[in-house]
């Protein structure tokens, strides 16, 4: 049996195609342009949009989208157990109980509202942002880090 678990999950997009992110920095919400895999420029790090702040490209999560991953991960634990007992027992005269749960549920979907202003970096225009209107009139380049206004 093989015993890694993978369990695809989707996170929503606004209706401009824009997910929403965490700086890990300043703990401020903004939101990126979803580039579909191999469109965007390789990159390593990218630059909060209100701090300035660089992180790793895997550190932008928001606390609810990892609540949301963790929660929709525990059914498909919960069948990995409940196989793995299966697997452990089998040609035993041992009958495990098929009822058997660790009462793990998925969560609600997670919905993301149309909020934010759009803005388009000069140096990098195709990497458009959604920051908070309050904030739009300086920002930072999530691709290079300059700041600029709107």
């Amino acid at each position: 049996m093989n015993d890694e678990i993978r369990v695809p999950v989707s996170l929503p997009l606004d209706s401009d195609g824009f997910l929403r992110r965490e700086c890990p920095t300043c703990e401020r919400e903004f939101k990126w342009f979803n580039q579909e895999e191999g469109d965007a420029d390789a990159v390593n790090q990218y630059f909060c949009p209100l701090c300035g702040v660089a992180s790793p490209t895997d550190s932008w999560w928001t606390t609810a989208q990892l609540e949301y991953v963790q929660g929709v991960s525990g059914p498909a634990i919960d069948q990995f157990a409940q196989d793995i007992l299966a697997d452990a027992f089998k040609g035993m005269s041992f009958k495990p109980n098929r009822s058997f749960s660790f009462g793990i549920e998925a969560p609600d979907a997670l919905a993301e509202p149309d909020d934010m202003m759009i803005v388009e970096p000069p140096c990098h225009p195709s990497e458009p942002i959604k920051v908070p209107e309050e904030d739009a009139a300086r920002v930072y380049c999530l691709i290079c880090g300059t700041l600029f206004s709107t």
